[in-house]
């Protein structure tokens, strides 16, 4: 029977800790309720605030999302408090310290990302709608969330990249100003006068709807000497976008053909010359008989 007793006592002795606790559990389920409604009302007016910034909207739903738990971090801490007494702020801070190392190392890559992903949001170079390029990858930001970016490629697939990544590596923002610099190469036959060819190319290009003329040059070189033509290194700037890029190209390319062909420049094509070592003999009177 002495078996039986003692644990009789024990959990004699556990209900009265429990009863004697149960104001403080009261009071802590209070403080969470309370925490819950200052979180949501913090969260409302963090929103009314940031509405009329000029935050990205990732930005601001970030800042939103910091001040409710700052609110539920700190009405968890009180709670805890009141229902453990015997747990002070100091354990729960050097807890926390210690909890945050172990949970740094085991999430290190999630953690690195959300870093970067709070800078990318903080910095302005980089919008919704740019056309970028980082390590190979090229396409239309979508969404820049906390952890990864989505960027549409111009075949319609989607790429999601870790933020990490574009904070590490370089990042060329295609979009980052309306015009873009775009270049071809032309080629005119050797027989032909540079300086007349130069200007029906400047003023066909100058002519075409899609290039910017004027606030931007037109600016034609003279490139190099090729194997059958005079190469002109043709520039001229036009709309940022991949789509603008390939409609002035084209619209450039016709033009200038047209031009040329009306001026008649020639455009040559390759020529080949064929030579040899020994004399060809030729049978007259056996191709005769053929």
């Amino acid at each position: 029977m002495e078996p039986i007793n003692i644990l009789l006592a024990q959990i004699k002795d556990m209900a009265r800790s429990a009863i004697e606790i149960l104001p403080q559990l009261l009071i802590a389920i209070i403080i969470l309720v309370l925490t819950y409604a200052f979180a949501k009302l913090a969260k409302n007016i963090a929103k009314r605030i940031l509405k009329h910034t000029h935050l990205r909207q990732s930005l601001a739903e970030l800042l939103v999302l910091f001040s409710s738990l700052a609110i539920w971090l700190f009405g968890i801490m009180i709670a805890a408090i009141i229902a453990f007494p015997d747990l002070t702020p100091t354990k729960m801070l050097a807890g926390l310290g210690i909890g945050s190392v172990a949970i740094g190392f085991a999430f290190k890559d999630i953690f690195e990302n959300f870093l970067a992903g709070i800078i990318i949001l903080i910095r302005k170079e980089m919008r919704i709608n740019d056309f970028i390029e980082c390590e190979g990858y090229e396409g239309t930001v979508e969404a820049i969330l906390v952890r990864e970016t989505h960027i549409r490629k111009t075949d319609g697939e989607l790429v999601i990249l870790p933020n990490s990544m574009l904070f590490k590596n370089p990042l060329t923002i295609k979009t980052d100003i309306d015009q873009r610099r775009t270049t071809i190469i032309c080629g005119v036959g050797y027989g032909e006068n540079v300086d007349e060819a130069r200007s029906v190319i400047k003023q066909a290009v100058t002519d075409c709807k899609t290039v910017i003329s004027d606030s931007r040059p037109v600016q034609i070189f003279a490139n190099e000497f090729a194997d059958s033509s005079v190469n002109f290194e043709v520039t001229w700037w036009t709309g940022s976008k991949p789509i603008d890029i390939r409609q002035s190209r084209d619209e450039v390319i016709a033009a200038i053909k047209s031009a040329l062909d009306n001026a008649d420049i020639e455009i040559p094509f390759p020529y080949r010359t064929l030579t040899f070592n020994q004399p060809v003999s030729i049978n007259t009177n056996q191709q005769m008989d053929e």
